[in-house]
């Protein structure tokens, strides 16, 4: 994917791996009107079709790196390599992520800042890679801005988080020891100031501190809007629950807000697992969204 410019900013999405899983395992409570609908504007013949018993949710899990006023930002941190998980699908991974990285222009350690939307397995993995059987951080000249929130509550070991405090243990806590790794505010200004600059915004729901990412550098408005929107059927059904949503009900809120804004201010949207491009516009559509992919 071409890098996006907005501005003084450039965009890059580096990809780690496809995901695909039964879509109702995910969103349960999808209908085959839901899927017609979807269908209208999103066509990956692969993943879904008009029964949703048999279409597939394919996360694609992917970073944004953001280029603006001579600083390298990344954005989720993906999966990582050599990570002992209780999920099969992603134990022990070797993936060519930091190649990917390399073919978008960076090395790790030209990575300024890494943020972070939330704390969850899948954005914080490469925090940390292996070396002489000890994690390090990755990104040997960044800065780690982890959310308070997430890190206080996966820090106390909750019950029914064992994935998540994994990914805790070795890709959060050796950053904190290297002395690397800060906790900020989920509504923390990381860059110069809010319409100038790359600040946070709460986005509670899908875990207790999500936040999204926005940034505007003299162009388009950008989101990076981590987990709060998975799956392109959800701007139909916003209300679905998803599985790994700690609160289904706050995260739906979070999510019908966050489309409804996407659409009202035309953001320039970066989630965190839709495919192709990834990037888009949310636009509205009767009483629900549709998207519109661009690049």
């Amino acid at each position: 994917m071409k890098p996006i410019e907005l501005g003084r900013m450039r965009v890059h999405k580096v990809h780690e791996m496809d995901s695909p899983v039964p879509l109702l395992s995910q969103l349960p409570g999808t209908t085959r009107a839901d899927m017609e609908r979807l269908l209208a504007w999103y066509d990956q013949p692969d993943e879904v079709n008009g029964d949703p018993e048999t279409s597939f949710m394919t996360f694609s899990v992917h970073s944004w790196v953001i280029e603006i006023d001579g600083m390298t930002i990344l954005v989720d941190t993906c999966d990582g390599n050599h990570k002992n998980r209780s999920l099969e699908a992603v134990h022990r991974l070797d993936t060519d992520y930091l190649g990917n990285l390399r073919r978008a222009g960076f090395a790790p350690e030209d990575i300024d800042l890494v943020m972070c939307t939330h704390l969850h397995f899948d954005h914080v993995g490469w925090n940390t890679r292996l070396e002489n059987g000890k994690w390090v951080p990755t990104f040997a000249n960044a800065r780690y801005l982890f959310g308070r929130r997430d890190y206080e509550y996966f820090q106390a070991n909750p019950a029914g988080e064992e994935l998540h405090y994994e990914s805790f243990l070795d890709s959060i806590l050796p950053v904190m020891d290297a002395g690397k790794g800060e906790l900020v505010d989920e509504n923390h200004v990381a860059h110069r100031e809010i319409g100038d600059g790359v600040w946070l915004e709460p986005a509670f729901g899908h875990s207790p501190g999500c936040c999204t990412i926005n940034a505007q550098a003299g162009g388009a408005p950008a989101l990076f809007w981590g987990d709060v929107v998975h799956h392109p059927v959800q701007l139909i059904r916003h209300d679905l629950p998803f599985a790994f949503d700690m609160d289904a009900a706050m995260a739906s809120a979070t999510r019908k807000r966050t489309l409804e804004r996407a659409a009202d201010e035309d953001l320039l949207c970066f989630p965190a697992h839709f495919r192709r491009t990834s990037a888009g516009r949310v636009k509205r559509d009767g009483d629900a969204f549709r998207y519109q992919w661009v690049g």
